[in-house]
This record gives C-alpha cells, structure tokens and sequence, in this order.
C-alpha cells in the first residue's frame, strides 16, 4: 500500500507542476489513481483528483497574482460563468452518458495543436483586443462553456482555457496561464462541491495528494516566470499532443469494447 502513496504523491506532484503551466494535470494524476484503487468507484477516484487538484490550482493562482498582472476584467465574468457552468455539465453527465464529446476530442486537439504550431508567434506578445462589455461578453462565453465541459467530461480544460485566452484575447501564453488558473479554481470548486455533496470523496488521500500538488504548482509557476511564454508555449504543445494520444486511445479502446 505504501509503494502507491508514494506513486500518488509522486503523479500529484507532477500533476500540479504541469498544471500550473498549461493545464493537463489530470493526464497524469488520474490515471495513476484508477490504477492504484481499480475497484474504488470512478465517480469518487475524479473527486478526490478534483479536492487535491483545488489546492495545486489556487497556491498557482496566488502565485501568479504576486508576479504576473492577472486581467481580472476577463478572468472574473469567465470564473463566475464556469462555476455555475461546471455544475450544470456535473449534473448533466449524470443523464446524458459523455459519448459524443469523447469521440470528437482528439480531433479538436489536433486542431489546436496544429493552430498553435503553425503560428509561430502566437501567443508571444501580450496584446489585449477588447475591453468593456465586449470583453465581460466573450469571458462569460468562454467560461461557461469550458466551465460546462469541465462539468461533464473534463480532460484538457486548462490547456482549452490557455488557448482561448490567447486566440480571442491577445493575451501572451504567460498571461493566458495565469488567467486560466482563476477560472481553473472555480470549475474545481464547483465540482468539489457535487463531489462532495454525493460521498465522492476519500478525503485523507486527497488532502496527502494536495499538499503535493500544491508542491508542484509553486514549482511550475516558478518555472514558467522564469522562462517565460517561449517555455509555456512549448509544454503547452507538448501536453496537448499527449492528451490528443490519450483520448485516441481511449476512443479506439471503447469503440473496440
């Protein structure tokens, strides 16, 4: 039992590192918890990933608040529509089994890899594009629908978050991130509390895994002030491609099933 504590706080640490970045940690905590608890019910392994990822995803919000100018002309109208969002899609998956999103996943990550990779200073230079009620209207759009995404499916939603932040904002990959972080809390927090709420929860595990992740925020965040929106943007790549293999292997896997 010790040996998968040790992994999990391991993937927990990880997971939090790269969240803090580009988003994506759940790539690598969840399925180290299905793994470590294969006959622990699904719904309780997301939201104890969910009770340790809220932890990682704040110490990296705060952190990016003392060091990065956060636009929070953007990043509240998105918070507020994906926690009311997210709890919306929570409920709905619970009628309407996710089928449809999970198929159609990998090749909308394809689409935003190679977006990203062809447009060699995308995401670059930090450039706002709107302010006022134009941009309160597309934050409110992009926050509720990734923050119902996050709701019913999930994987991707901060690397998701980032790309649009810096496609319809103007924003640099740093800024992007940091802004992301702050929607990021509230989807989680919406989820927690369904989780919390139905039993779905180990909380002793969660919070062992929280402190790791919130270990591994500090880190990455460290780590993508430092080395700026070129570093991001390449993790960023790096994680979708992963996730793009992920969810094709996935989708084979149970159209095979």
């Amino acid at each position: 039992m010790m040996p998968d504590f040790l992994l999990l706080a391991c993937a927990a640490f990880l997971a939090g590192l790269v969240d803090a970045v580009v988003g994506g940690g759940g790539l690598i905590q969840i399925p180290v918890l299905f793994a470590a608890f294969p006959s622990t019910a699904p719904a309780t392994l997301l939201g104890t990933s969910k009770l340790a990822g809220i932890f990682g995803t704040a110490a990296a919000a705060l952190n990016y608040a003392r060091q990065v100018r956060i636009a929070w002309s953007t990043a509240a109208p998105a918070a507020v529509a994906a926690f009311v969002l997210a709890f919306a899609g929570a409920y709905t998956v619970t009628k309407i089994p996710p089928d449809f999103v999970r198929a159609l996943l990998p090749l909308v990550l394809v689409g935003v890899a190679l977006y990203t990779f062809r447009k060699k200073d995308f995401g670059s230079i930090h450039a706002p594009r709107h302010n006022g009620r134009k941009e309160q209207a597309i934050a409110l759009a992009i926050g509720a629908c990734i923050g119902f995404y996050d709701g019913f499916f999930g994987p991707g939603t901060g690397s998701f978050l980032v790309f649009l932040f810096v496609r319809f904002f103007g924003f640099d990959f740093l800024s992007a991130s940091a802004v992301a972080k702050v929607v990021n809390v509230a989807c989680n927090f919406s989820a927690l509390m369904w989780f919390g709420y139905s039993g779905h929860l180990l909380w002793q595990l969660g919070l062992l895994m929280a402190v790791c992740q919130v270990g591994g925020s500090l880190l990455g965040t460290r780590l993508a002030i430092k080395h700026g929106s070129g570093f991001v943007r390449k993790l960023f790549l790096f994680v979708v491609t992963a996730l793009i293999v992920k969810t094709s292997y996935d989708a084979v896997v149970r159209w095979q099933g």
